[in-house]
């Protein structure tokens, strides 16, 4: 499909037809990611990954734990 860039004050705005945001799932006011590749415009829908902690801590093992780090001395009022 192709569209057209429209002036929007000092910017560029781009009209994204409905049915292409509902696919995306993005709506007005939703984050979008912009960059480049091979000197396309490529505009990403922003997805923000929530973690919990349990999920992390379940990936933690024998193998990728690392032990204590020596960080030190105290410094100013530190007390250890």
């Amino acid at each position: 499909m192709q569209t057209k860039i429209q002036r929007w004050g000092n910017s560029l705005g781009l009209r994204i037809p409905r049915s292409f945001a509902e696919e995306a799932g993005v709506e007005a006011g939703s984050q979008v990611d912009l960059s480049m590749r091979d000197g396309d415009l490529v505009v990403r829908a922003a997805r923000r990954r929530t973690y919990r902690l349990s999920e992390l801590l379940q990936k933690v093992t024998n193998k990728n734990l690392h032990g204590e780090v020596n960080t030190g001395g105290p410094r100013g009022r530190e007390v250890w």
